[in-house]
């Protein structure tokens, strides 16, 4: 179905992570490593956030985690049931343990990280048979996208610490 403007609209996972990737840019100017996530219930953002850490002096202040507080503050609960995150790079250990203690619904990721994801590339943590929640996933989601931001960013960085 259209938008009137001749233009297919757009599939929920695809609007809903450009929201993501828009956060992720947020924290590119600030300097912060370019993750975005927001978090979706009923088809409606009702959160969002970006990468802190540098900014609060807080190791946990990753996108995800900001993200997931704010909806739980939204919503007067921690338990997101029914929520959708939208995330732009595979989330940490740290992350997926608040994933998995919201009972997020589902989860839906950018590039994936081989250095530190948790939900399968380099560890396997999220959905793990031992854990008592199970989480919807969704990969790939604009992968060149989120994975070119963060490149762009590193780049930008290393040329900037290189000796003159």
């Amino acid at each position: 179905m259209g938008r009137g403007d001749g233009k297919p609209e757009e599939m929920p996972d695809v609007k809903f992570m450009r929201e993501a990737l828009r956060e992720a840019r947020r924290a590119y100017r600030e300097d912060e490593v370019p993750v975005g996530a927001v978090v979706v219930k009923d088809g409606q953002v009702i959160a969002r956030a970006h990468n802190r850490p540098l900014h609060l002096h807080n190791p946990a202040a990753h996108a995800e985690i900001l993200a997931l507080g704010r909806a739980a503050r939204k919503l007067g609960n921690y338990r997101l049931g029914g929520c959708t995150l939208y995330v732009t790079i595979e989330p940490c250990v740290m992350c997926v343990g608040a994933i998995v203690q919201a009972r997020v619904r589902r989860l839906v990721m950018g590039a994936e990280d081989p250095k530190a994801g948790a939900c399968g590339s380099a560890l396997s943590v999220l959905n793990d048979a031992k854990l008592n929640h199970r989480v919807e996933v969704e990969r790939g989601i604009l992968t060149e996208d989120c994975s070119g931001i963060l490149r762009d960013f590193f780049r930008q960085r290393r040329r900037k610490n290189r000796p003159v």
